[in-house]
């Protein structure tokens, strides 16, 4: 996780795992935001889901939560708008 004071909002690191039984976070695990997500990871139904998912738990709008770095990957840098690094205790 990163604040950059030049974009506003938090740089996460979230590792995505796809086609599970439900929308899960599994945790935190080198720094790094471990989730499991029920859609597919085809025509970008998982990382729909994986933003709608995040803005859900932390209760922002979810045009604030945008994949930065890594839309074909299971590694991804997801940029969290409009929230503090305090806000995050709500993923856990």
């Amino acid at each position: 996780m990163s604040e950059n004071k030049d974009s506003p909002g938090i740089r996460l690191t979230v590792k995505v795992t796809p086609n599970a039984g439900r929308n899960e976070i599994t945790g935190f695990k080198d720094g790094v935001l471990r989730v499991r997500i029920a859609a597919a990871p085809e025509k970008g139904k998982a990382n729909k889901e994986l933003t709608d998912f995040l803005a859900d738990r932390l209760g922002i709008r979810g045009a604030s939560v945008s994949i930065i770095k890594g839309q074909m990957s299971h590694i991804k840098m997801v940029l969290l708008e409009g929230i503090s690094g305090e806000d995050l205790t709500k993923l856990q």
